[in-house]
């Protein structure tokens, strides 16, 4: 049975085994997410490094949907190199443990103490991304769910311009992408499911 951990769970720990990334995609049973999960699949099968950002045509991220204790809202970033709003997340780096890395980035990102990951992914996305100096790759997103404590003060670092609780009715006027309104119905589901 999952429940909620925290940075120094054991079970976030660092590893290099590629079949700890399967074992967090393979659950993901959804129709709708059939064709991201043979195309994860095949990365896993056919690329050397596929956990390191210089893979291509792409490499695996771990992203988090920060809900708010209200269980109402999640947190939006706006990402200072992309120009558009974004959960937090970030590059694997040879990490294996997908949600280990979608809590670190989602603590790095926001500077939130007390963060909570709950360990079973809720969404995949592929999607492409194009930063400044560097060429156009996918990022094969493996989407996890993070619980933000009821003091939870936001301190992001440089990677975003702004931040901003939001109820997933509201993602589409800020302009994100069907990804992000997906996650946040999936993972406030999760969340009061699991709270």
């Amino acid at each position: 049975m999952s429940r909620w951990l925290s940075a120094d769970a054991a079970e976030l720990a660092e590893h290099d085994d590629l079949d700890l990334v399967w074992a967090a995609i393979e659950p993901i049973g959804d129709p709708a997410l059939a064709g991201e999960r043979r195309r994860m699949r095949e990365l896993l099968d056919t690329r050397p490094d596929p956990l390191e950002r210089h893979e291509r045509p792409g490499h695996f991220t771990g992203s988090a949907l920060v809900v708010h204790a209200d269980l109402e809202r999640t947190l939006v970033l706006f990402h200072t190199k992309l120009q558009i709003w974004v959960q937090p997340g970030g590059h694997a780096d040879g990490d294996a443990n997908l949600a280990g890395v979608a809590l670190r980035e989602a603590s790095e990102e926001t500077g939130i103490e007390g963060l909570k990951v709950w360990p079973v992914a809720v969404d995949l996305d592929i999607h492409e991304v194009d930063p400044p100096k560097e060429d156009p790759h996918l990022h094969y997103d493996v989407r996890f769910v993070v619980q933000a404590p009821g003091d939870a003060v936001i301190d992001a670092n440089h990677e975003s311009q702004d931040q901003r609780w939001v109820r997933p009715e509201e993602l589409a006027a800020l302009g994100a992408d069907a990804g992000l309104q997906r996650l946040a119905v999936a993972g406030l589901s999760v969340a009061r499911a699991n709270a």
